[in-house]
């Protein structure tokens, strides 16, 4: 397997599954894109179909409207490497004019850096019509996409803070929380939670500077600049210590370190492997200590809520089945209704732009209104662009299933975990 990612995109060994597809067009009803727009040709035809006939290039270019949610991988009977190779193809097709607006949209911690500042502003503009129209003409960002919200502190200003006031002792030792861009900067009530509630069940927890994993990199075809991202990251993270379990409630980030940094773009560094092996996303990782015993059941609080769950496509990809649903269900009171529904439409980067903001609205409807019947002012997803769709389309809050523990718990929080709609719940 090639060094160089573009390289392994034009040789990856996920060709050598296409020869395991037997037609059987279960990827092609299940696309969510593909029922959308007839611009998409289908995962089986941009994917297997047409990759015996690639050669390094790309022969169709509607598979520029492939989402890369990964449903196809996740759906196949014959474990064909759908997505993998679909996003292999994608990069090669853009290398040679890959568009400014791709560019600039995948910088989520400049984004960040620069915003927080100057947050007010920040978010007047974001909801700012006309301004938004400016931009979608300039840079390409449909104006009525989805943005996250800036905050004046970020994640890391809080914990610094935090750190040198925590008291121990943290009898089940140290452990490592990854929060990822949107977890730093813009969802930061959902990493203070999980730091508080890791802390409250008996944890040291460690935050080393960390930067980008590189997935909006990765899946807008920028797999070189995504391959230095995640090597560097990977060690920050292992800088914290060796051996340590990693904790993240960024869904889509955890992912790209587990799965889509070796199976697309074909990183098979012993840095990568290691820190792969160690990750779990957090609701993953309390559900495991429910079910051990080791979870302080009998403190929670009763919370009489019936609470739609929407679990992201990349958390899907991973494989770990639907954790958040069993863990937010112990809490005495609460029931938990799955959306049942394969994706929300945004794929990370992907329903921000003009062109695909229509399809992007449309795949995203039917979980918007499943939310809207079931409680239209409280559901949960794991990733935060996701959170961020769900809340644009149904006008719900949307949380992270730690932060209906953590509120559970009676956790104090802090200023970033007040006012929210859902405070009243008892």
């Amino acid at each position: 397997m090639g060094k160089n990612p573009m390289e392994n995109a034009k040789i990856s060994l996920a060709r050598v599954s296409l020869d395991s597809c037997v037609k059987c067009t279960i990827c092609e009803t299940q696309c969510p894109v593909a029922k959308a727009t007839p611009l998409f040709s289908g995962p089986k035809f941009v994917g297997p179909q047409a990759e015996r006939y690639r050669n390094g290039a790309s022969v169709d270019h509607s598979l520029d409207y492939c989402s890369g949610c990964g449903i196809c991988t996740t759906v196949c009977p014959q474990g064909v490497k759908i997505a993998e190779m679909n996003g292999q193809a994608r990069a090669v097709m853009k290398a040679d004019h890959m568009p400014l607006r791709d560019r600039l949209i995948t910088q989520t911690e400049l984004e960040g850096r620069l915003m927080t500042p100057f947050a007010p502003i920040a978010n007047v503009a974001l909801a700012n019509k006309p301004i938004r129209k400016v931009v979608e003409k300039v840079v390409g960002v449909h104006h009525e996409a989805p943005v996250p919200k800036a905050k004046s502190r970020t994640f890391m200003g809080w914990f610094r803070k935090h750190e040198k006031t925590r008291r121990g002792p943290f009898p089940k030792g140290p452990i490592v929380f990854f929060h990822g861009c949107a977890g730093g900067y813009f969802e930061v009530a959902t990493s203070i939670a999980t730091v508080e509630v890791l802390e409250h069940l008996g944890y040291e927890v460690i935050v080393p500077k960390q930067g980008c994993c590189g997935l909006a990199q990765q899946s807008n075809g920028l797999f070189d600049e995504a391959a230095k991202a995640v090597r560097k990251l990977c060690g920050q993270l292992r800088s914290a210590g060796k051996e340590l379990t990693i904790v993240s409630s960024s869904g889509s980030c955890a992912g790209m370190l587990r799965h889509e940094a070796h199976e697309i773009m074909g990183i098979d560094d012993p840095e990568l492997i290691d820190v792969g092996s160690r990750m779990v996303e957090t609701s993953e990782f309390i559900l495991e200590l429910i079910d051990n015993g080791e979870f302080p059941v009998e403190e929670l609080g009763r919370r009489n809520v019936t609470i739609p769950y929407h679990q992201p496509c990349q958390v899907k990809s991973q494989g770990i089945g639907k954790p958040a649903i069993r863990m937010m269900e112990t809490i005495p009171g609460v029931k938990v209704i799955e959306s049942g529904e394969q994706c929300c439409g945004i794929a990370g980067t992907y329903g921000l732009k003009k062109e695909k903001y229509e399809v992007a609205q449309k795949v995203g409807k039917p979980l918007f209104d499943m939310v809207k019947r079931t409680n239209p002012d409280l559901a949960a997803c794991e990733t935060e662009t996701c959170r961020w769709q769900i809340r644009k389309g149904s006008g719900a809050e949307v949380i992270h299933p730690i932060q209906l523990v953590h509120h559970a718990l009676g956790l104090a929080g802090t200023s970033e975990l007040h006012g929210m709609p859902w405070e009243e719940l008892s």
